[in-house]
C-alpha cells in the first residue's frame, strides 16, 4: 500500500566531516520489500550525535556523508512489500538498529553486541527509510495520546536500563553517578524509580538543581581544591563508598575518580565512551584486594528497548521534562553549534526535538 508523497525530494541535515553539517535537498529515499517510509514527526538531539558531530564520524554507525540523527518516531507513508505488521497511518517508533540473532553473540545473550550489528541513521529529514530487519524486530506502535517526542526516547533510555541491569544495581542500593548530561539523568531518574539512592557528580551550579529534580538524593559538585572523591564517601555509610559507580562523561579523570568512588565488592560501569586511544591509569591493588567489578555497557538490547518502551508509555517516566527545547529541521546546523558551547549556557538544556514536518509537535 502507497500513500502519495508531497514532493520527491525533501530537505535533510547531511554530515560531511566535523562540525560539518549541511542542510539539502535531496531525493525522498525509495523503499524495498520489508522496509517502510516514514514521514518523522520527531526527532531528537543525543550526546552521540553530538561526539559524532565534532569528530565527524562513527566507526561502527555511519560514514559520512550521511544524513544525520538517529532518535525519532514518525508516521507511516508507505510499507514494503510483504509488511504485514504496520499500516499506512500508523504511528511507529523503530530503534536505530537492530541485531542479526544468528551470530555468536546473539546466540550467547548478548545481542547488543551482535557482529553484524545494523545500525540506520538519518532522522533528522523529513522522511526516513526504515530497513527490513529493524522492521521485524524493533520497530513499535505508538500508543494514542503518547507524543512522538516522548517515544523517541526510547533509544537511549534503553541503553541505560542495559547499563543498570549489567550493572546489578537493585533497591535500596546506593549508586553514584558521574555526569548530569541527557544519559545520566536518565540513569538518575530510573535508578530513582527503582528505588535506588542516587548520588550525584555534577560540574556546574545549574546541574544541582536538575539532579535533584530527576532523583538524586545528594549532589556534589566537582569544585577547584575539593576532594571529589572523599566527599561522595562521606555521604556513604562508614564511607566505605557506594555500591554501584557509573562513569557518564567519558573523560579518563572521572573512569579514576569512578573507582576511588566504589566500595569493596562493588560494581564500577564505565558507561561513558572516550575516544580511540584514550588510556587510564587504575590502582591495581585497590582492584584487586577490594574485589571491585568493572564493566561498560554498549547500546542496547530487543528486550531492553522494550522495558524503556513500557516505561515511557507507562507514564512513569518524565519524558516531557527531558525535551527542553524544540527547532525547526533548518535550524539543526545551529542547535548543534550551540551543543558544542552549552557549558556556557545557564538555562537547563537536556534534549531538543525537532520537529522536520513542522507544527512544533509531532504528534
Amino acid at each position: 500500500m502507497i500513500a502519495e508523497h508531497p514532493a520527491e525530494t525533501m530537505l535533510a541535515a547531511v554530515l560531511y566531516g566535523s562540525e560539518d553539517l549541511r542542510m539539502e535537498r535531496i531525493p525522498v529515499p525509495s523503499i524495498g520489500a520489508g522496509e517502510l517510509l516514514l514521514r518523522v514527526g520527531a526527532a531528537l538531539t543525543c550526546g552521540t550525535d553530538l561526539k559524532v558531530y565534532r569528530r565527524g564520524y562513527h566507526a561502527m554507525m555511519l560514514k559520512p556523508p550521511v544524513v544525520f540523527g538517529h532518535e525519532l518516531a514518525g508516521v507511516v507513508v508507505e510499507l514494503g512489500a510483504g509488511v504485514t505488521k504496520f499500516a499506512v497511518g500508523d504511528r511507529v517508533l523503530p530503534l536505530n538498529s537492530a541485531p542479526c540473532d544468528g551470530c555468536y553473540f546473539c546466540r550467547h545473550n548478548q545481542q547488543n553486541l551482535c557482529q553484524n550489528l545494523l545500525f540506520n541513521n538519518g532522522a533528522y529529514a523529513q522522511y526516513m527509510r526504515i530497513p527490513a530487519r529493524i522492521v521485524e524486530k524493533n520497530t513499535l506502535l505508538v500508543p494514542d495520546g503518547v507524543p512522538l517526542e516522548h517515544a523517541a526516547l526510547t533509544e537511549p533510555l534503553a541503553c541505560v536500563i542495559l547499563g543498570l541491569e549489567q550493572s546489578g544495581a537493585k533497591a535500596g542500593d546506593t549508586m553514584v553517578v558521574i555526569g548530569a548530561g541527557p544519559i545520566g539523568l536518565m540513569f538518575m531518574h530510573t535508578a530513582h524509580l527503582s528505588g535506588i539512592r542516587v548520588i550525584a557528580v555534577v560540574k556546574r551550579e545549574d546541574q544541582i538543581a536538575t539532579a535533584l529534580h530527576f532523583g538524586a538524593t545528594d549532589v556534589v559538585q566537582i569544585t577547584a581544591g575539593v576532594d571529589t572523591v572523599a566527599a561522595v564517601r562521606e555521604l556513604t555509610g562508614e564511607a566505605r563508598g557506594a555500591d554501584v559507580v557509573i562513569e557518564a562523561v567519558a573523560r579518563p579523570a572521572t573512569w579514576e575518580q569512578a573507582v576511588g568512588m566504589v566500595r569493596k565488592g562493588g560494581v564500577v560501569n564505565f558507561f561513558g565512551g572516550p575516544p580511540s586511544g584514550t588510556v587510564v591509569g587504575l590502582d591495581t591493588n585497590r582492584l584487586h584486594y577490594g574485589d571491585i567489578t568493572l564493566k561498560a555497557t554498549f547500546h542496547l538490547t530487543p528486550e531492553t528497548a522494550r522495558t524503556a518502551f513500557a516505561l515511557i508509555t507507562g507514564g512513569r517516566f518524565k519524558a516531557a521534562e527531558f525535551i527542553t527545547r524544540t527547532a525547526k529541521l533548518s535550524e539543526v546546523p545551529d542547535v548543534f553549534a550551540r551543543m558544542t558551547t552549552r557549558s556556557a549556557d545557564k538555562v537547563r538544556d537536556i534534549k531538543t526535538a525537532i520537529f522536520p514536518n513542522g507544527s512544533g509537535t509531532g504528534q
